[in-house]
């Protein structure tokens, strides 16, 4: 999913992508968990590389993740990415429609048509991509969704605690993702230190089908970063120069992305 951050980005930035529980290549007893479970999951990835701070992202679900380890460990997050996403519960609309797909998803005769449904939901016209995820989704057990998808469902809004995070935040959202505009607009507009950028005519997977606005952004973002880390404490003095610059490269040159539940 990152494939292309990580070759645009690198090596300028040491990229990190993870798969969370429920995902990808990650095996877990599929007990319920929650997003601040996986916030917590974040957090020993990083004690793991021995990462001290970074800059922690995400898409959608990853997004959710992303905002709840900076809840939980403000000194660990340096500054947040988030892509299409938005902090927000579910409404009880969409709880009744995600029970109805789900039900449908545990049927085989309809599961390939869904999942061709959720690719052009989630991806839009690129064949490429959208034959890709299909062919993975279709691959895995149906019913090994169910836990993922409670903690997708049973989410808690962290729209109160917002103004909490005080890290630099990029928020980036497609203008056709499946989250509403003015939830985007309420994210950036109450984390205090965000900035906010749409992308016309994108989904919610732009990082994949609109590269090049979607890594541009983010390493302009990453760059202002680690310049505006290395200027604030090289003001400290001239013996702590060269320390702390050297120390603000290492903390702003690592990004540690959270990859979309698949």
């Amino acid at each position: 999913m990152f494939a292309s951050q990580q070759a645009a980005l690198t090596p300028e930035f040491r990229l990190v992508t993870w798969d969370a529980r429920g995902h990808g290549s990650t095996r877990d007893e599929r007990l319920p968990f929650t997003y601040w479970t996986c916030a917590r999951d974040a957090l020993t990835v990083l004690d793991q590389l021995g990462v001290e701070r970074a800059v922690v992202g995400g898409i959608a679900q990853g997004g959710f993740i992303a905002l709840r380890t900076a809840l939980l460990a403000p000194e660990r997050v340096a500054a947040l990415i988030l892509i299409s996403t938005d902090a927000h519960e579910p409404t009880t609309g969409e709880l009744v429609n995600a029970r109805r797909f789900l039900d449908k998803w545990h049927d085989d005769s309809t599961r390939p048509a869904l999942a061709e449904h959720l690719a052009h939901w989630l991806i839009g016209p690129d064949d490429r991509y959208r034959a890709v995820w299909v062919k993975h989704w279709l691959s895995h057990d149906a019913h090994a969704t169910e836990v993922a998808a409670g903690a997708l469902h049973n989410r808690d809004s962290v729209l109160e605690r917002l103004p909490e995070i005080t890290c630099p935040t990029l928020v980036i959202h497609p203008t056709r993702s499946a989250v509403p505009r003015a939830h985007a607009r309420t994210l950036a507009a109450r984390i205090p230190d965000a900035r906010y950028l749409e992308i016309e005519n994108a989904r919610q997977t732009a990082n994949m089908t609109h590269p090049a606005a979607v890594n541009t952004a983010i390493r302009e973002f990453l760059r202002d970063q680690a310049i505006s880390r290395t200027l604030t404490r090289t003001h400290s003095g001239p013996r702590a120069s060269g320390l702390a610059a050297r120390a603000g490269q290492r903390e702003g040159r690592v990004a540690e992305v959270h990859s979309r539940p698949s």
